[in-house]
């Protein structure tokens, strides 16, 4: 049993973090919403246009639909490439699995900086830099080997009492996956689609290398393009921060609990 002055403890140290968090949350959105471009607070009079000049002056239209288009991609072929590989390494034992996942494993322990300046010359010899393809390609490989790990403890935490019944009564591979793996592991594959929306979507370094192209940058780089122009106005620069922050704040907050539950689901069975 928690004694009261461990409850009491815990929470205090919780509401501390919070504040912690929040604090400069609320303070970039009361930059954003000020009439002042010193970064100022003033209460008096909210500016809500701020939110609509740094759209127009930054010049995101373009920069979304970049993001839309390569953020879109990633999080569905990641995806299925995650549930397929998952699904082969953790329930049909394929030939050579204790050979080909630790290798697939490696993708893990290597960090980006090690390879972004090869990766970036063997782009361009194939003419992948400055396009769709490449960024959506460098983001699948990367995330390849993530998708897999998760999807196949996913898939191992299902009783195989459920694929033992499936099978008895004549359902082949393919309707175990869709019929019985999928629904049950269905929290785990939201909050890997969370995080691949997550993570593609906040990229800015691997966008920076591979893609110099304005038509092909992603809402990031337009970010960065704008803060390098509007430094000195701090309230139209905490609002174009917040307009890039905001598609992840909605996901997360919606798909909160769905994101709780693929992380605890996933860490049932390895």
């Amino acid at each position: 049993m928690i004694s009261r002055r461990e409850r009491v403890m815990t929470y205090t140290l919780l509401a501390i973090v919070s504040i912690g968090v929040l604090f400069p949350l609320a303070w970039v959105l009361l930059d954003a919403l000020s009439p002042s471009s010193t970064g100022a607070i003033d209460l008096t009079a909210l500016h809500w246009s701020n939110f609509v000049t740094a759209w127009q002056q930054a010049g995101f239209s373009q920069y979304l639909k970049s993001s839309l288009i390569i953020t879109g991609s990633v999080v569905v072929l990641g995806t299925a490439v995650a549930i397929l590989s998952g699904y082969a390494f953790g329930v049909l034992s394929v030939i050579g699995e204790k050979l080909l996942f630790p290798l697939v494993l490696l993708g893990l322990m290597l960090p980006m900086e090690a390879f972004i300046v090869p990766l970036y010359y063997d782009f361009l010899s194939y003419h992948l830099t400055d396009t769709y393809q490449g960024i959506i390609l460098a983001h699948l490989g990367m995330g390849v080997s993530f998708g897999a790990f998760w999807m196949r403890t996913a898939f191992r935490a299902v009783p195989g009492s459920l694929g033992e019944a499936a099978r008895i009564d004549g359902a082949n591979s393919w309707s175990q996956l869709w019929r019985v793996y999928l629904p049950v592991a269905r929290p785990a594959v939201l909050t890997l689609v969370l995080l691949s929306f997550l993570w593609t979507w906040n990229d800015y370094f691997l966008a920076l290398v591979l893609v110099s192209d304005p038509a092909h940058q992603p809402i990031t780089l337009g970010l960065g393009a704008f803060s390098g122009r509007y430094l000195v106005q701090v309230n139209l620069l905490s609002a174009a921060a917040i307009l890039v922050s905001l598609p992840v704040i909605v996901l997360s907050f919606v798909f909160q609990r769905q994101f709780i539950r693929g992380i605890l689901s996933g860490s049932i069975k390895g």
